[in-house]
């Protein structure tokens, strides 16, 4: 499945990073440390997180994660949508808690 196949099932926001709807997603990952991802989140899992600064998308980057979703009504900032176009990393929005979206996307990748 890709990016934009997430999008659609799970009604998304795509706030930046257009360009890379149409990675491939093997997974997900849940974390608001960005140690903690780059050392455990493994390339094609979409990670959650509630963190919206720029430095989410060098993270995402190093470790080839296809996407991000923000939690709970989360906006990332001017400067991280500008890095997210850059990169070619999609920043997503939801409205649902972490818990919540992330009971959806292993429902949706398990299904």
């Amino acid at each position: 499945m890709t990016v934009q196949d997430v999008v659609e099932k799970l009604n998304l926001k795509v706030f930046s990073g257009k360009e890379g709807l149409n990675k491939v997603v093997t997974g997900g990952y849940v974390s608001d440390l960005l140690s903690d991802v780059m050392g455990n989140a493994g390339e094609g899992e979409i990670w959650i997180t509630l963190q919206t600064h720029k430095n989410i998308v060098a993270v995402a980057s190093l470790r080839d994660l296809p996407a991000i979703i923000c939690v709970n009504k989360s906006c990332p900032d001017f400067d991280t949508l500008e890095a997210s176009n850059r990169e070619d990393v999609p920043i997503l929005g939801c409205t649902e808690k972490t818990f919540e979206i992330s009971a959806k996307l292993f429902n949706f990748i398990t299904g």
